[in-house]
């Protein structure tokens, strides 16, 4: 909670301060932020891989939060793209490299009947640092007439609280004497990942084509004439409908059919493309970016749930690391293309292209079915 409170913060802030106060293009911006989900998601295949091999996660999700904490101060201190870049390839390494084994350390530490409600816990605290942060960001820009570094300053706190806590509060189960580890990534294993998993893979990068970085979500707002100050708000709004919607989905997917909830997924997304091209005032920019969160909470829960169906126990982290791989390669293109059209056509073309692609996704998986698992 901590970290994600500091760290939106700063998000929520950094795409108008990168186009407004250091002059950068949109084309800039959405290279940086592609790139930037990219590295995380990829750092994540080696991550979870590695902690498995060691049997140790506490390192390694310290690391992970340290290497996040310390990158705050150089978003206050920037004065150009190159610092940027390098505070959020550095900020995004370390989110990958304490994904994963964070997530494992929670198993690790929490009694086997109580660990869905730890895990609930913890989703639960990640979104709110995800409203938090926005709200905070918005209050003191309020405040502070507009300070972007000022506002970036104060987000160091929750950042350093957040490696404190975890350093000083929690400690690692001893691992077992005589525990062989080996390497689990491995031409034997590999093959053992299905054309079902392949399948969902595939999909899954199909679906981040279709849907580029949150970042130009902020910048509509801005564009569209929605006060600079109160722009974060746009992001407590998706984080508020995603997390609201993401758990009665996720109950939904185990009674329904997961391509047919994933194609609705699709059809909403869609919708949300349509009224953020179309907007023409603010009300219309809050409803798709509330949409949008309701695909997101359809759609990524059931695509981590797909993965795990469709894999063995013993190879999911290498199966997820894998599917953050293809995920993370397929933001970075579609966050460029989405830059790019903003820049040289316009707003309004971003969005009608992702909406186009994600109907193009739609006519797809009605077309071509699953392999058999």
């Amino acid at each position: 909670m901590l970290m994600d409170i500091s760290s939106e913060m700063i998000h929520s802030l950094l795409p108008m301060f990168m186009v407004g106060a250091l002059g950068m293009s949109v084309l800039v911006v959405g290279f940086i932020e592609g790139l930037a989900e990219a590295t995380a998601l990829i750092v994540k295949v080696f991550s979870g891989t590695l902690s498995d091999y060691l049997g140790r996660r506490k390192g390694l999700a310290l690391l992970g939060y340290a290497l996040g904490a310390f990158t705050k101060p150089l978003f206050a201190v920037a004065q150009g793209a190159g610092l940027i870049v390098a505070a959020r390839l550095i900020d995004r390494v370390g989110k990958g490299i304490r994904g994963a084994p964070r997530d494992a350390l929670v198993a690790d530490v929490t009694p086997p009947e109580v660990r869905g409600a730890a895990f609930g816990l913890r989703q639960s605290l990640d979104t709110v640092g995800a409203f938090v942060g926005p709200l905070l960001a918005a209050g003191l820009m309020l405040l502070w007439a507009g300070d972007f570094r000022a506002v970036f300053w104060v987000a160091v706190v929750p950042g350093l609280l957040a490696v404190a806590v975890l350093a000083l509060g929690v400690r690692e189960p001893q691992q077992r004497e005589g525990t062989r580890r080996t390497n689990p990534i491995r031409r034997e294993n590999i093959r053992r990942l299905g054309p079902v998993y392949w399948w969902v893979v595939a999909v899954g990068a199909v679906f981040t084509l279709a849907r580029f970085s949150e970042a130009f979500l902020v910048l509509r707002a801005q564009q569209i004439g929605i006060a600079m100050a109160l722009v974060p708000l746009v992001m407590v709004a998706m984080n508020m409908v995603y997390a609201a919607a993401a758990y009665p989905f996720g109950k939904l997917s185990d009674r329904m059919g997961h391509r047919q909830l994933l194609a609705w997924g699709l059809v909403v997304l869609i919708v949300a493309d349509v009224l953020l091209a179309t907007a023409q005032h603010w009300s219309v920019v809050i409803a798709g970016v509330a949409v949008w969160g309701i695909h997101m909470g359809m759609t990524q829960g059931l695509l981590a749930t797909m993965v795990a169906d469709a894999t063995p126990p013993d190879l999911r982290g290498t199966a997820y690391g894998v599917f953050h791989l293809a995920s993370g390669l397929a933001m970075l293109a579609a966050s460029v293309v989405a830059g790019l059209l903003w820049d040289t056509v316009g707003p309004q073309a971003t969005f009608w292209a992702g909406a186009a692609f994600a109907l193009l996704c739609l006519l797809g998986l009605g077309l071509r079915r699953a392999p058999a698992g």
